[in-house]
């Protein structure tokens, strides 16, 4: 169950920094360690492909010192999802924290 819900916190981060720049799996990787989430690259992609098929991520293949990397921008869908989640956040945030 922990991890479920931690997977609900990553989805978000993802749509966050999606709509900041775009993103990669091993910079997000880094990223969500630095929030203290440990997320492999098993559980990273799978993801990533999911908010891709939802419609809320788009992919663009770029090549990088000579290998292929995906880079993962939000779309305007995926930013209508992320302003509804903030909402929900902040007032999680106030029943919570503030209570």
């Amino acid at each position: 169950m922990i991890r479920d819900l931690e997977l609900a916190f990553i989805k978000i981060h993802i749509l966050y920094h999606a709509d900041k720049e775009a993103v990669f799996g091993v910079g997000l990787m880094d990223e969500l360690a630095r929030h203290g989430y440990e997320i492999g690259p098993g559980t990273l992609y799978p993801l990533l492909s999911k908010l891709q098929k939802g419609g809320w991520l788009t992919c663009e293949t770029q090549i990088v010192g000579h290998k292929q990397r995906k880079y993962y921008h939000l779309t305007p869908e995926g930013r209508l999802l992320l302003a509804g989640m903030r909402q929900k956040i902040k007032e999680l945030y106030q029943e919570v924290i503030e209570g």
